[in-house]
Parts: structure tokens; C-alpha cells; sequence
């Protein structure tokens, strides 16, 4: 993703990927010892600094995600620091085996926790676990719910990682690296899943917006969450007279921040507990944290073209509601159908008033359409901005089509809520 934002600072996230292992390993380098076996210990050292850089990569604090370059942007690098972590951690022991090559079964008996002690043990035991969070990643059909406990071992095989070489005697530097692993899961924990960084709210309404969408307005029962037009926030519903919530959190983007801070949520039923929050009635109690982004660029002058899929409509919707464009945008809008169409009745109504607007709503039925059509030319794309917020796979198509025509790769910015 790329964003804008006055309190951004994007490139400390590949700063910290690249300090922080790189530091553990430059402290830890073993010196006179067989290469292999060297590269074997580095190759830990590595992983490990990667997974205390993926544990801090997922907390969700939106002071920390504002100033990293988004929450989005936060889990995608998580993610993938994550992995290259176990590849590193799972050629930990592997090289440690090669270094008593060509003996094979030595070096078997290097890999194997059969023939070796518990701090061996804990090692396979930490990767068996890093593995078991990481699988659930790829597995799409898990629930929500249920991946997120399942992902919930990537935590523990640090911990057990960590445990493994205290049990080695190397007691420094790993029980600080211990203590800062703890606080950050506890945190992430206490904060995040149980929710205590959440600002209390209660529902005062809910509007149908379009076939399985709801419009849901929030009321604050004491300091509002601190959310700009456009930004999205993570928000868990409790039990009502007849609704009953999923006691999990879900990213919705604001469509309207309107008076006394009230927030309007716009939902779209994607999944089990989001089909659920169709029936949410007034009444129900709230919590929300964030708010997390900045996906348009407020003090941008250059004229913007902005396309929405779906729900993905709704930070456009965001931007107008805030108050008059200062600048030429234009918005391709597509949606199965009119009845699938969130917002319709506005941005037509925002086009009609708004002379910087213009609006393209284009009904696509069940398939992608041929996007390259419906793209301005070139020419008038030249000085734009360019915004995309919808599905993945539209906003893999659009990406090689703005870019045939000559828009630069910086000059493209998106957004999409793939939270695991």
C-alpha cells in the first residue's frame, strides 16, 4: 500500500527488518568455528531478531501503525517477516547437521530430538509451533475466529524458541529479548484482543445501505476514538435484546464523522460474524479502536482519480461527506448491480452539487469487467493521483493497466483490510 500522511515514516519498517536481525547476529557471531557451523548459529540469530520484529509488527496502537506507515501496511510486513523468520529458524538446524557432513548419521543425529536433550526438544518444539501459526495463514476456509487462536501460536513458539536457548546456557542476550517478547504479546493481548485500548460506544441507529450492507451509527460514551475522514477503525459489538455479537474485532471504514463524534460504520457481510452484524440493533454496546490509516492524501493539490469496488466505496464517501473537493476527482464506481450499489443515492447527489466530482458508476454483474475502457486515456491521467479500494483481484488488474498508461508506481496508491 502506499499512503500519505504527515506522520508517516514508512521506510522504519524495512529499517527495523534489516537492524534488528542484522544487530542480533553481529553480537552473536561465533568466531572460530567451521563456516557451516557458523552460518548455522547466524542463521538463528537472524530468525529471531525477524520474529521480535514480526511480534511488534502486529500490535495494533494507532499512534504506532501512524507513525510505521498504516496498520495494513504493519500486517502485511508482519507476515512476511514472519516467514522468512522460520525459513531462517527451520536452516538453524539443518546447517548445524550439514556441519557433520559427509557422516550421515551423525549428522541425523545432530537433527534428531530422539537422541538429544530438552533444549533440542524445545527447538523442533518452537518451529513445530511457528509452523502450526503460519499454515493457518494460507488456509482461507478456516473462521476467523478460529484462525486467529490457531495464529495465536506463533506467539507461543517464540516464546518457546527463546525458552530453548536459555536452556542451551546462553542467558544473554535472550532473557532481555525474553522480557521484550512478553510485554509485546501481553500488550497485544491486554490491548488489542481483550480490548482494552477500545473507546466505549453504543449503536443509536442502523440504515440499510445495499443488498447485505448495513450503515451502522455509533454514539461515544465518554472521549471519542480520534478518527479522520477516510480512516477505518476496528470495532466488536456486544449482546442486544435479541442480537448477540461474535466478541471479535473486524476493520470497518468510517463513512461519516458527524456531530458529538458520532461514527458511521459501513458493513458489508463478507463472512460469518459480519453476516451476523446485519441484525444489530440500537442499543447495542460498542468498542472500538483506531482510528488506523490515511489512505487519501487531504493536502494532495494534483487532481485525483479514484476507483472503488463493492464496499470498497466507502473512504471516498468519507472524503465527500467532509466537505467540498478541493481538487478535480474523478470516482469509477463498480458494483454488481444497483441493488448491490452502496452509497448510489449519495455520490450522485455529491455529483450533481460538487463541480470538482465526477462520478462513473458502472454495474458489472458477477464478473470483472474490461477495465481498460473505462479508464480515462492517458492524457488526462497524466498529473493524477490515483486511488484504488476494493477486492484484491481489481486492484491487481487495475495496477499493470494505470501503469500502460504511464502512471508511475508512486503516483498509485491502495488500500485493502487483508487482516490475516
Amino acid at each position: 500500500m502506499a499512503s500519505a500522511g504527515s506522520t508517516r515514516r514508512p521506510q522504519l519498517i524495512p529499517l527495523l527488518t534489516v537492524a534488528v536481525p542484522i544487530g542480533f547476529a553481529a553480537w552473536a557471531f561465533p568466531h572460530d568455528l567451521a563456516p557451516v557451523r557458523a552460518a548455522g548459529i547466524v542463521t538463528g540469530w537472524l530468525g529471531c531478531g525477524l520474529l521480535l520484529v514480526s511480534l511488534l509488527l502486529m500490535l495494533r496502537e494507532p499512534r504506532l501503525a501512524a507513525w510505521l506507515g498504516g496498520l495494513e501496511r504493519m500486517y502485511r510486513w508482519h507476515h512476511s517477516t514472519g516467514v522468512a523468520a522460520y525459513v531462517l529458524l527451520l536452516l538453524h538446524p539443518l546447517l548445524l547437521a550439514a556441519n557433520n557432513l559427509p557422516s550421515a548419521r551423525v549428522a541425523w543425529l545432530t537433527l534428531s530430538p530422539f537422541t538429544e536433550s530438552w533444549p533440542v526438544w524445545s527447538g523442533w518444539l518452537g518451529l513445530l509451533l511457528l509452523m502450526g501459526g503460519l499454515v493457518t495463514t494460507f488456509i482461507r476456509s478456516i473462521r476467523y475466529g478460529t484462525w486467529r487462536w490457531l495464529h495465536a501460536l506463533l506467539g507461543l513458539g517464540v516464546l518457546t524458541g527463546l525458552v530453548h536457548l536459555m536452556l542451551l546456557g546462553i542467558d544473554e542476550p535472550v532473557l532481555p529479548i525474553l522480557a521484550v517478547a512478553a510485554a509485546i504479546l501481553g500488550w497485544r493481548l491486554l490491548r488489542g484482543d481483550l480490548g482494552l485500548a477500545a473507546r466505549p460506544y453504543v449503536v443509536t441507529a442502523v440504515r440499510p445501505l445495499a443488498a447485505r450492507s448495513v450503515e451502522v451509527v455509533l454514539r461515544p460514551l465518554g472521549d471519542p476514538a480520534l478518527v479522520a475522514p477516510g480512516q477505518f477503525v476496528l470495532a466488536e459489538f456486544g449482546n442486544g435484546a435479541r442480537y448477540r455479537g461474535c466478541g471479535e474485532f473486524h476493520p470497518f471504514t468510517v463513512s461519516t464523522i458527524a456531530n458529538q463524534d458520532e461514527l458511521h460504520l459501513a458493513i458489508k457481510a463478507l463472512g460469518d460474524c459480519t453476516t451476523r452484524m446485519l441484525a444489530i440493533e440500537p442499543g447495542v454496546a460498542a468498542r472500538v479502536i483506531g482510528g488506523f490509516g490515511c489512505f487519501v492524501d487531504p493536502y494532495q493539490t494534483a487532481p485525483q482519480f479514484w476507483v472503488a469496488g463493492g464496499i470498497g466505496v466507502t473512504p471516498f464517501v468519507a472524503l465527500l461527506n467532509a466537505g467540498p473537493l478541493l481538487h478535480p476527482t474523478r470516482l469509477l464506481y463498480l458494483y454488481r448491480s444497483e441493488a448491490d450499489a452502496a452509497f448510489l443515492p449519495e455520490l450522485r447527489a455529491a455529483a450533481a452539487n460538487d463541480p470538482n466530482f465526477t462520478l462513473q458508476a458502472v454495474e458489472t454483474g458477477d464478473d470483472l469487467p474490461d477495465l481498460g475502457p473505462l479508464l480515462p486515456p492517458a492524457g488526462k491521467l497524466s498529473r493524477a493521483e490515483c486511488y484504488l479500494c476494493g477486492p484484491p483481484g481489481l486492484i491487481a488488474a487495475l495496477k499493470p493497466l494505470l501503469a500502460a498508461r504511464g502512471i508511475a508506481a508512486r503516483h498509485v496508491h491502495y488500500e485493502n483490510f487483508e487482516f490475516r
